[in-house]
């Protein structure tokens, strides 16, 4: 019989105090049940298939926990009881090739002049509440590099000045972020930075601080959110400090990638079944050792590519979607959305494996979502949409759920309520959270 351990008992040797992870064998089994899946930290992630899927192949013929698996969906059917399909979810300023710039926020995104008028995104209010309590708010993936701002986007994510985030296409780059630790020469760079930018601040702020005695009343509000910013930075730089002086996590890749080289897209001997199974797994890595519990991934942008040669199609996705209903190019969306769909299963199967002190899995306490900023024939509404985990958040999967005219913001609101993240009155154009979901 195992014996009961201490939560304080700690490694000592070599001058070096270490404090133990949190085991089985530190509460008594009566307890496991309620407290280790309290204890267990939400997650959230959220998934973009740019240019939508083929819907007729996506969307289940009938409702209900035990609907019949499309031949888009057939890869995800061992999870049946951890997901739901939604029928229904529309983009108010979807549709076109704009979506992913309202995607997660709500708000009207690019204009057809090409101006931008966005705020905040979903995944940035749960970065901002849980934000302190690991090494990354949050992070941004995608296919490609940047943000691709004024064009098709690279990322999902905004912050409070509705200033996209750079997301990061490369895994070995991700990996050395998350877990390769600083050589000397990076170390002494990364503090001189660090003083660089505490003196900038305290330099603006101070001079801001000056001017406020010498402008109208309209002038000293616009610099009141001025110096709001400047504090926010302020303590964003504290947090990256604080964490610097952390040791990064060693995890466990036994069955992964070494990541011991660049592999961005495109580059030579690349192929996209390698390096997409490469970023699931630095997403499962990323949850499991609490480095950061927000992710947005652009696993497929707008317009342009989302097509490779080892797919075996003849057009690339966009061209695809002008189908006019050619049973060709209609057959070949289906098999480049299938694929996508395999990857998606692989990362599924990840986080099941990897198991709680409770026993349960990190896919328990994780919430996914994928969608896209059209349906069919470049709508914004029937949308490939579906969510998946959050069992031990309290989230009751329904399998394929109807719901017409259900706007998409629900469901990151329905995310947003399960991870006990404060919202205002009127969040986006959500009627709700999605109370078919509630346990």
């Amino acid at each position: 019989m195992a014996r009961f351990i201490s939560r304080r008992t700690m490694l000592r040797g070599v001058g070096v105090t270490l404090a133990l992870p949190l085991l089985e064998a530190m509460a008594p089994s009566s307890a496991l049940a309620q407290s280790a899946v309290a204890k267990s930290a939400p997650r959230m992630g959220v998934f973009y298939f740019g240019t939508g899927m083929n819907i007729p192949d996506f969307l289940p013929k009938d409702t209900g926990k035990n609907f019949t698996f499309s031949p888009i969906l057939r890869p995800v059917e061992k999870f049946r009881d951890e997901m739901t399909v939604f029928s229904g979810s529309y983009l108010e300023h979807g549709g076109g090739h704009a979506g992913d710039y309202t995607f997660l926020t709500g708000a009207v995104g690019k204009r057809n002049d090409g101006t931008v008028e966005n705020t905040i995104s979903a995944d940035q209010l749960a970065a901002n509440h849980f934000g302190s309590q690991s090494r990354f708010p949050s992070m941004q993936f995608s296919i490609e590099r940047g943000t691709g701002y004024g064009g098709n986007l690279s990322t999902l994510s905004w912050n409070e000045k509705a200033v996209p985030l750079a997301a990061e296409n490369d895994p070995y780059a991700i990996f050395s972020r998350l877990f390769r630790a600083d050589n000397p020469r990076q170390r002494v760079e990364r503090q001189r930075d660090f003083r660089r930018r505490g003196s900038i601040l305290d330099m603006v702020g101070q001079q801001a601080k000056d001017l406020e005695t010498q402008v109208s009343n309209a002038d000293r509000q616009k610099l009141d959110e001025y110096l709001t910013s400047v504090r926010q930075l302020e303590a964003q730089l504290q947090r990256n400090i604080d964490w610097s002086k952390k040791q990064k996590p060693q995890p466990d890749t036994t069955g992964m990638s070494t990541f011991n080289g660049p592999y961005p897209p495109h580059s030579s001997g690349w192929r996209y079944d390698t390096y997409s199974k490469m970023m699931y797994d630095l997403i499962a890595l990323a949850y499991q050792t609490d480095s950061t519990r927000v992710v947005t991934y652009v696993v497929r942008r707008e317009s342009a590519g989302g097509v490779f040669d080892e797919f075996g199609v003849s057009k690339n996705y966009h061209a695809l979607t002008h189908h006019n209903n050619n049973t060709k190019d209609l057959a070949e969306l289906t098999k480049v959305d299938t694929i996508y769909m395999q990857h998606f299963a692989y990362f599924l199967a990840r986080l099941k494996g990897m198991k709680q002190p409770d026993g349960s899995s990190l896919l328990d306490h994780t919430m996914l979502a994928y969608s896209s900023g059209m349906g069919i024939n470049h709508s914004r509404d029937q949308l490939p949409t579906a969510l998946y985990g959050g069992k031990a958040l309290g989230v009751s999967h329904q399998g394929h759920l109807k719901l017409p005219d259900m706007p998409l913001s629900s469901l990151w609101h329905t995310m947003l309520d399960r991870m006990n993240v404060p919202l205002p009155q009127h969040f986006q154009d959500s009627k709700g959270p999605i109370k078919e979901l509630m346990a």
